[in-house]
């Protein structure tokens, strides 16, 4: 069986041969996961900052699959933090909101989104690993074997990369934007399973 260090090195491999819209739409499902994972704690644990993140992410989603008249929204969304307190340089002296799995994935698929640059993938990926390993090292939790929950992490965006693949084709101009047949159709078949919290789907 592999070892989590050894199915991260795939995921890495994997997401270097894919293309940027491939990437782009990994990155938005993994940034969707965390965000639901955020939605789904308790109120009062619940980050107030990566909960107003939705809009941007939803509109991600639709860039991601096709849809170019959501470059405005992610535009806005992005600005809006760029020139929020939680956008800084003061390191562990300013807010650590954006800093928080979710938002930080979120953040870096909008800016990869606007700008075209770095890889939102590897950093969602990454960051989906972290949260994983944070919850595991938080209060009472406690796992029988935490590395098999990080490979089950590592196998679930195997999973979601096997997925997005059979779809390398529609998905490969999805950038330039998509006819409205074919992102209905990719909304259909890519973003509720990979939105989905639950691995086998």
């Amino acid at each position: 069986m592999a070892t989590w260090q050894e199915l991260e090195a795939e995921v890495v491999s994997r997401l270097a041969n894919a293309s940027a819209d491939e990437r782009q739409l990994f990155a938005v499902g993994v940034a969707e996961r965390l965000m639901r994972a955020q939605e789904a704690l308790p109120a009062d644990e619940q980050a107030e900052y990566a909960l107003s993140l939705r809009p941007m992410l939803n509109a991600l989603w639709e860039a991601a699959l096709g849809n170019t008249t959501a470059f405005g929204e992610i535009k806005h969304g992005l600005g809006e933090h760029l020139l929020s307190e939680y956008c800084h340089n003061d390191g562990q002296d300013g807010p650590g909101d954006a800093d928080e799995p979710a938002a930080a994935a979120v953040l870096y698929a909008a800016a990869a989104y606007l700008f075209g640059t770095g890889d939102p993938a590897s950093v969602a990926s990454s960051r989906a690993v972290e949260a994983v390993d944070e919850r595991l090292n938080t209060g009472d939790n406690y796992a029988d074997d935490p590395d098999g929950v990080l490979a089950a992490e590592l196998h679930r965006q195997l999973q979601d990369l096997d997925l997005i693949g059979r779809h390398s084709g529609s998905l490969r101009h999805a950038g330039q934007g998509l006819d409205i047949e074919t992102s209905t159709r990719l909304h259909r078949v890519l973003r509720i399973p990979l939105s989905s919290v639950d691995a086998g789907v």
